[in-house]
């Protein structure tokens, strides 16, 4: 697709559009990256709700695994808002055609979180993080590199730390093969399992550890990666208006509120893809960039 830079507005918020009581009430299905659960069902659903432009419907999941089951016609809905600006394209043309343009408007950088009632913890906070890690017990948690962003950049940042500190091997000691079933959790269960003491250390994205208040160590900018988020309407969404509404908060000063207090960074937005059909209720919000 093709890439194009747009700068915020500044417009004060989205128009106030007329609604009858029964287009008000119906749902906006929203598929998300799991990461953005606590963003989603706290902050931006609630919010959205209260506007009275729609009800917010959302399903939380690994982004990989979530295009899949669009792609494969397994799940329907208005909206998608995925961790890694690629998924997209693998639900355009040639896929299915279901988006046509994308916006990327939220960064999160990859942390590790852990438990501070581990028996490591206190390790975390004196030692390198890679020799903690590599320490035997230790019960590291991450996602499927296959089906999830931040699993594909938590293998990306140990192979980035093995070239930084010099230490060959680093990413397989640590992780083991990509998919070691002892270590890869779907992404919604991830922090529940961190936080009910299933595992001692994870691989979590600022915006998890800064909502919930997870101990975490920064990664040096050498090695540090990060989800990049963007949302798009479906093609075939079957509730198109209300998804136009709901991207419009999203994307709108209150939204980009709400983000912020979830420690998201904002980007852009950017949008990628085909101009022309992107809905004419979100160009407010977008004017051309340098």
């Amino acid at each position: 697709m093709q890439r194009r830079s747009f700068l915020l507005g500044a417009l004060a918020g989205v128009p106030a559009v007329a609604l009858t009581p029964a287009e008000a009430a119906e749902p906006v299905s929203v598929l998300y990256a799991g990461s953005l659960l606590s963003l989603m069902e706290k902050g931006i659903g609630p919010a959205f709700d209260a506007r009275g432009e729609g009800a917010f419907v959302g399903y939380a999941g690994g982004s990989g695994a979530l295009a899949n089951q669009i792609r494969d016609g397994l799940r329907r809905a208005e909206v998608f808002i995925s961790a890694s600006p690629k998924l997209n394209d693998t639900l355009g043309a040639g896929h299915g055609d279901r988006v046509r343009w994308y916006i990327e408007f939220a960064r999160s950088p990859l942390m590790i979180g852990y438990d501070p009632r581990s028996r490591f913890a206190a390790d975390l906070k004196a030692r390198p993080w890679y020799e903690v890690l590599q320490q035997p017990g230790i019960r590291i948690g991450r996602t499927d590199p296959v089906l999830d962003p931040k699993g594909a950049l938590t293998v990306q940042m140990l192979q980035r730390a093995e070239a930084a500190y010099r230490l060959p091997g680093l990413a397989s000691r640590v992780l083991g093969a990509p998919d070691n079933p002892r270590q890869v959790r779907p992404e919604e269960s991830l922090v529940g399992r961190l936080q009910s003491g299933q595992v001692d250390v994870g691989f979590f994205y600022a915006t998890e550890t800064a909502d919930l208040h997870i101990p975490d160590i920064a990664l040096p900018p050498d090695i540090v990666v990060a989800a990049h988020y963007t949302v798009t309407i479906l093609r075939d969404a079957p509730n198109p208006a209300g998804a136009e509404r709901f991207v419009a908060f999203l994307l709108g000063p209150a939204g980009r509120a709400i983000q912020l207090r979830h420690g998201l960074d904002m980007v852009g937005p950017t949008l990628t893809g085909d101009a022309a059909a992107l809905p004419d209720l979100l160009r407010p919000f977008l004017a051309p960039g340098k």
